[in-house]
């Protein structure tokens, strides 16, 4: 009988992970951009420091549009990006240049022009 009941719940678990609408991969944002310099925000949109960012990326997703990547993954509504990104604390900003590698990394709320800084110092060097 236990054997049965354990079958009958495997099969369900692997169901559910398994089901289109469940698959990590299709959530999961590819980051750093192919052949383009980006920054990653990872916050929550519920938090302080993440809410005052907000309207800093999106006037840089447009400064910087053709330039560069501006992206923002909240990680209270996708928990496994935290663990996949190292994540201490949020905000945390990532910045990779146009190869992928990371190169920076600062904790906290961010000012725009410490971010243009950084975006603008590896757009030049590439």
């Amino acid at each position: 009988m236990k054997f049965i009941v354990g079958t009958i719940l495997l099969s369900a678990v692997i169901s559910f992970m398994y089901h289109p609408a469940n698959l990590w991969a299709a959530k999961e944002p590819v980051v750093p951009i192919k052949d383009t310099v980006t920054m990653v925000d990872l916050g929550a949109k519920t938090c302080i420091p993440c809410k005052l960012m907000a309207p800093i990326l999106e006037e840089l997703k447009v400064e910087y549009q053709g330039r560069s990547a501006v992206i923002f993954i909240d990680v209270r509504e996708e928990p496994g990006q935290g663990k996949r990104f190292g994540i201490r604390s949020i905000p945390t900003q990532i910045f990779y240049d146009k190869h992928g590698r990371e190169i920076y990394r600062h904790e906290g709320f961010y000012a725009k022009k410490d971010i243009k800084n950084w975006l603008d110092m590896l757009i030049e060097r590439e």
